[in-house]
């Protein structure tokens, strides 16, 4: 599995937490960014990692700010993206098992470090189930689709 990282400056230390892990645990992970604790603007790091992950050059990625929260509506803004903040087990579980996404996001400032190594274990051994998500994934790729179409005013 090719898999991408990437964090705003909050959450520069845990994602090097994070990358040292996946590469215990045999996942070699790409680090899209920031490289210091300097500010950055999370908007730029969320949509490099979407872009690459639309292109398909990875598979799954994570992303790590503050709280969460900021990366994953800035993914989701992404036609053709799943993004899901996930701060337990089970919303880690249910993001691949039922929502089939390709990018989690975590909060540095909520989440600690033994914590979201356990969240990331989690999501990358839970596979999508199918069943009755499949046609609620479908939707949302019909909203996708609608909306792209659109033309800003």
């Amino acid at each position: 599995m090719r898999l991408s990282i990437g964090s705003d400056h909050n959450g520069f230390h845990l994602k090097k937490i994070i990358i040292g892990y996946l590469g215990e645990q045999g996942y070699p992970c790409d680090d899209l960014g920031t490289y210091s604790t300097q500010a950055v603007d999370y908007p730029d790091i969320a949509l490099k990692l979407c872009e690459q992950i639309l292109e398909g050059k990875y598979e799954r990625g994570i992303l790590i700010c503050g709280t969460g929260i900021g990366m994953a509506i800035v993914a989701n803004k992404v036609p053709g993206i799943r993004a899901a903040q996930v701060q337990d087990p089970y919303s880690a579980e249910r993001a691949s098992k039922s929502n089939n996404v390709q990018i989690i996001t975590l909060g540095a400032q909520v989440v600690g470090e033994e914590l979201a190594k356990m969240l990331v274990n989690t999501w990358l051994h839970s596979e999508f189930s199918g069943g009755r998500s499949a046609p609620k994934l479908a939707k949302i790729a019909q909203i996708d689709e609608r909306f792209r179409q659109l033309k800003p005013r």
